[in-house]
């Protein structure tokens, strides 16, 4: 029967090749998921102290639909307001932005469809027939923190 040799005092330890070290830390980082972000949005051209600004923060699938993955919500405050919107994956993205006067959570329409609430997108991006494009739009979410600013606006003169 063959005997396992026991260590008594000091404990050995096992050696790594610096090469196989650096596999590990590498492994390591590559295994460690992407920090969520918290996304600021200055949102100014608010005219008046009433309801709610709404900020959604799109994906190019979700941009210009009712649902895109991340929201924010502020106290509407005359000139500016910031929203902040939380755990926002590193990536490309898009925001969308009403100002909710009456609290109801969607953006009213008149008979041609054009938004009565002010409005405002990412990059303050130019409208075209079906709104802005997503490229226009776009901004990246790299750091722990991002922030961006964009303005308000009625569209062809269309208000409350």
């Amino acid at each position: 029967m063959r005997r396992t040799p026991v260590h008594r005092g000091r404990a050995t330890a096992s050696r790594c090749t610096p090469l196989v070290a650096g596999g590990l830390v590498m492994l390591a980082l590559a295994a460690q998921p992407a920090r969520a972000a918290l996304v600021e949005v200055a949102v100014t051209g608010v005219e008046e102290a009433r309801g709610h600004i709404r900020v959604e923060i799109c994906t190019r699938d979700t941009f210009l639909k009712p649902s895109c993955p991340y929201q924010g919500v502020a106290e509407a405050k005359t000139g500016a307001t910031i929203v902040q919107v939380a755990d926002v994956p590193p990536g490309e993205y898009a925001a969308q932005v009403f100002h909710d006067d009456t609290d109801q959570g969607v953006v009213h329409q008149n008979l041609l469809g054009i938004p009565r609430e002010a409005i405002g997108f990412s990059n303050d991006a130019p409208l075209h027939v079906h709104g802005p494009r997503f490229v226009d739009a776009a901004f990246s979410v790299e750091h722990r923190v991002e922030r961006i600013t964009l303005k308000l606006r009625h569209l062809f003169g269309a208000s409350r």
